[in-house]
């Protein structure tokens, strides 16, 4: 059972990035969402309400250059909670003309698992450069990695918001470069269908969306499945992950609210 809350943790704070991961090629102007905005998500891991993960979207100055950040927050809640207390935070740092990513930090707190990763991807010589340290080591040296990437690579949140700026079509494949500072992996996205989805937000017409992140991106086995709205500002409605010996984990989207920048940057 520790095993299994073990990867629902890893997967609770991933899944929202992974699923929505797209190449930073050509994207269409003006993007559909602006500094302030935040969504949440209610998670369930088959009938437990599992945790809550939320996305909020600052802009700032990165140099000369303006820049956006978002900050998504996983937190367990309920059963799982009891279990295995998951607390993560990414903020992942992005060109908002281009969409490329320039970089992402991850604290991660789930168990006695204690972890700080930063991952910077330098365009000009096109390497993720990683380093990493354990909290709960204080002496030990830090990770240090360095690979070769694309001149535009995603990241594993900036993806999130690039998707909803494509036009999405059934039949489609979007092939996607992703990096989380090791090798770079090319993620298919096939739009399966246009179909009705009943969410806390009314129903809705949403693209379904199949990202092959599993065996790849993602060490495990199981199958994906994103619901983007059929709309301009293509929220993700649903995400649902079916991972073998996990079972399924939803995520729901629950409220899309616009907070001010100050409040935002605090988060």
């Amino acid at each position: 059972m520790r095993f299994r809350i073990r990867i629902l943790a890893g997967t609770l704070a991933a899944m929202l990035g992974a699923a929505f991961a797209a190449s930073g090629q050509g994207a269409p102007t003006p993007p559909p969402f602006a500094p302030g905005e935040r969504l949440t998500y209610s998670v369930t891991w088959a009938v437990f309400h599992a945790g809550q993960v939320t996305a909020s979207l600052q802009s700032i100055q990165d140099g000369s250059q303006d820049a956006y950040r978002v900050v998504t927050q996983a937190q367990s809640q309920g059963f799982v909670s009891l279990l295995f207390d998951v607390s993560d935070t990414f903020r992942s740092e992005f060109n908002p003309q281009t969409m490329c990513s320039y970089r992402i930090s991850k604290v991660i707190n789930e168990g006695r698992r204690h972890k700080v990763t930063n991952i910077v991807f330098d365009s000009k010589t096109k390497e993720a450069i990683l380093t990493e340290t354990d909290p709960g080591k204080p002496h030990a040296p830090p990770k240090h990695a360095t690979n070769q990437i694309p001149s535009c690579v995603e990241d594993v949140v900036s993806a999130f918001y690039y998707v909803r700026r494509q036009p999405l079509h059934v039949g489609e494949v979007i092939h996607i470069p992703v990096n989380d500072g090791s090798k770079t992996y090319d993620v298919d996205a096939h739009v399966q269908a246009l179909e009705m989805i009943h969410t806390a937000l009314g129903d809705r017409k949403a693209f379904r969306v199949q990202p092959e992140v599993f065996n790849g991106l993602l060490r495990r086995k199981g199958q994906m499945l994103i619901w983007f709205s059929d709309g301009p500002q293509h929220f993700p409605l649903r995400i649902k992950a079916t991972i073998r010996l996990i079972g399924t984990i939803t995520g729901d989207l629950t409220s899309v609210s616009s907070v001010p920048p100050q409040a935002a940057s605090s988060h």
